[in-house]
């Protein structure tokens, strides 16, 4: 258990830390920035697709067979975090989205990125309790959406008045959310009968979504870029080559 305990705060402190890269964004031209956004875009989607099919989905069919409530779990997964994008204005990777933003919403860009980063912890503490391959194939899929999104994130609280300094301060206490999340996590896992059963289908339902909801469509603006497309083709099948390498070899 103490190898899980180790292996979980490390990923969710690299979760956590990934909230400073903002700050290198700005000195990023804008044009490099965008096409550095857009791989990271298309390995997040590979990432977050294939951990889902390729270790969640299985795992949980491992531990329960062909069992209604998985199903209903990785529904429940994708309902949630729609509405959880609906509501509390959660906006993916998105370095234009920054322009519609005022104070109030930048304040409401910060809630919704602590609740992300709290049930990120939650899935990443949950794969782990797994075995340690899904754990860090949760966590690679977890850092691959965590970067473009961060990038967003501080762009936001900088057009809503908030000086670089404390943008960064408040980016990272709602990242740090993500190792509470873990904690409550690996409290639950000894109280909660089928914690584990539930969480991993309902992970893949979130990653679904975002992946497929938020990330997919981003790539589709530049359809017609035959230089845009095969660059984002080569991405998201090394995002499917990573996850293909962590099941069968990790």
């Amino acid at each position: 258990m103490l190898t899980i305990y180790i292996y979980t705060f490390s990923s969710v402190a690299i979760v956590s830390l990934i909230s400073f890269i903002g700050i290198f964004a700005l000195g990023i031209k804008p044009d490099v920035l965008k096409k550095i956004t857009l791989i990271l875009i298309s390995l997040s989607a590979a990432t977050l697709l294939g951990d889902a099919f390729l270790h969640l989905i299985p795992e949980a069919l491992a531990k329960n067979g062909q069992s209604t409530s998985i199903w209903l779990w990785l529904l429940a997964g994708i309902f949630f975090f729609f509405t959880l994008e609906k509501f509390i204005c959660w906006h993916h990777c998105d370095i234009s989205s920054a322009d519609e933003h005022n104070h109030p919403l930048g304040l409401m860009n910060l809630y919704g990125d602590g609740l992300h980063n709290f049930i990120d912890g939650m899935i990443i503490a949950g794969s782990f309790l797994i075995n340690v391959p899904v754990g860090i194939a949760t966590t690679i899929a977890v850092v691959a959406h965590e970067i473009p999104q961060e990038i967003g994130d501080f762009g936001v609280l900088i057009h809503a008045g908030y000086s670089k300094g404390k943008a960064l301060f408040l980016n990272f206490l709602a990242a740090i959310l993500a190792i509470i999340g873990a904690s409550l996590s690996l409290l639950l896992e000894n109280r909660i009968e089928n914690f584990i059963n539930f969480i991993l289908p309902f992970a893949a339902g979130g990653f679904i979504y975002i992946a497929t909801a938020d990330l997919i469509p981003e790539l589709k603006k530049d359809a017609y870029s035959l230089k845009k497309t095969f660059i984002q083709l080569a991405s998201i099948i090394s995002g499917f080559a990573i996850m293909i390498l962590l099941k069968y070899f990790g």
